[in-house]
């Protein structure tokens, strides 16, 4: 898994642990919905570290919670 794919991982499945859909959570941390389901389109395969950090915010929860998790052990090399 890449890192991209490992980050959009990890929103959803907070979005499911809180029980919210993902234009709450783009309300909840001031961005627009299309910014979030841009992120979450799989051919897209950039995203900012500032909407990262919104969206951490939104959930309240710090960038180091949000990125300690399995998901982010072992991902794939991004050189290539």
């Amino acid at each position: 898994m890449n890192i991209k794919d490992a980050i959009v991982a990890r929103f959803q499945k907070l979005c499911v642990q809180e029980g919210i859909k993902l234009n709450e959570l783009a309300t909840r941390a001031g961005i627009t919905p299309s910014t979030v389901y841009s992120m979450m389109d799989s051919r897209r395969r950039d995203l900012s570290v500032l909407t990262v950090k919104k969206l951490c915010d939104g959930l309240e929860m710090s960038v180091a919670d949000f990125f300690d998790d399995g998901l982010f052990r072992n991902l794939e090399q991004e050189i290539k």
